[in-house]
Order: structure tokens, then sequence, then C-alpha cells
């Protein structure tokens, strides 16, 4: 019997074209893939939990091919990312953080291996407990005009025995940006950062 059950995969997609101020031109595409999986921990403490963490290498590599094909299918296209975790009352925040790893990677894999660090963040919450997932540039965390969020929930999820796990890719800026700082065209130094 497997570690994990996918009990749902929820997709939200957004198109924002145009927020107060003059039509930007283009449109900002945002998208988000939640996994409502079982949590083997919830309920009782355990003191070794990295099996969960290989155990959710698969479903990350799978949750980040649907928000690429959710976001328009071209990779290439793909310029802020985030993720993260709501764990079920029976749960603790440290089963959230298993998905640091398993999510990152697999989002900086299909993206052809994205240099910035993924940003996160997780918290313990009820049914309908909503998240909002921090979004930065895949290559440069510096880069402003990518500081973004998007928040994401499931009706009636996690459940006290659940946890929730999301990514978030979006295909540019926020859709009226000006607040200056560095711009995607002058990464120059490609550590994740500048």
């Amino acid at each position: 019997m497997p570690l994990i059950e996918i009990r749902r995969i929820v997709t939200i997609t957004e198109e924002i074209m145009r927020e107060t101020g003059p039509a930007p031109g283009h449109v900002l595409k945002r998208a988000a893939v939640l996994a409502v999986l079982t949590n083997p921990y919830a309920g009782r403490y355990e003191p070794d939990i990295l099996p969960m963490m290989e155990a959710l290498k698969a479903p990350g590599l799978a949750m980040a091919k649907r928000c690429i094909e959710a976001i328009g299918g071209d990779a290439n296209a793909v310029a802020g990312y985030g993720k993260g975790a709501i764990v079920g009352e029976d749960g603790e925040l440290e089963h959230g953080a298993l998905w640091h790893v398993p999510g990152g990677y697999a989002m900086r894999e299909l993206l052809g291996n994205a240099k910035a660090i993924v940003p996160s963040t997780k918290k313990v919450g009820g049914p309908g407990a909503r998240l909002d997932v921090p979004i930065t540039h895949i290559n440069a965390s510096y880069v402003r005009s990518h500081f973004d969020a998007m928040e994401v929930g499931v009706p009636g999820h996690p459940r006290a025995d659940e946890i929730i796990v999301v990514l978030v890719m979006t295909t540019g800026a926020r859709i009226h940006e000006r607040v200056g700082g560095l711009k995607p065209s002058e990464i120059s130094v490609w550590d994740g950062q500048r």
C-alpha cells in the first residue's frame, strides 16, 4: 500500500487582462495545481518523516506538468513560480515542510533548471482553509516586478488527516508593475538572486 493517497486534484487558471489604469497590451496568466493527499503521520508524532518526502516526488512532477499545461503548455513561457501546503489539523507544520524539495525541484527540473529558490508558505488549517502562495521570478529572486501571490484552497479540505500541496506558475510580472529594481533583462549573475 502506498504511503500517500491522492484524493483530489484541483487546477485553477487565471487570466488577468487589466486592473486599474491603461490596458497593458498583454495578458498575465497564472495557474495553480493543488493535490489533496492523505497524511500518513496525522494524529501521531513520527520521528522519521523523510519517507513521505520521497513519496511526494512523483506527485510533484505530475503536478508541475499539469501546471505547465494549465498555463498554456509552453515551459518557456513560465516566468514566476511558488509553492505551498495546508496541513490538516491532525498533522503538524513539519509535514508541510516535506513539500519543499519535491515541489520545488519538480518545477525547476521541468523549467530547465530555473535558478531562483522557489518561495514557499505553509500552515495548519481546517476544511476550507485558504493559502496565499508567494511567487517570484524563476531565475532571480531580486526581480521585484514578479513579487506576487495567488490565493488558493479546496472547498471542504484539508480534513484532519489530509494535506494539500500546491504549485503555482505565472507567465510574467504583475500586470501594472512599476516599482523599479532589477528587470528580467538585467539578470547577469545567474545565482538565483541577481
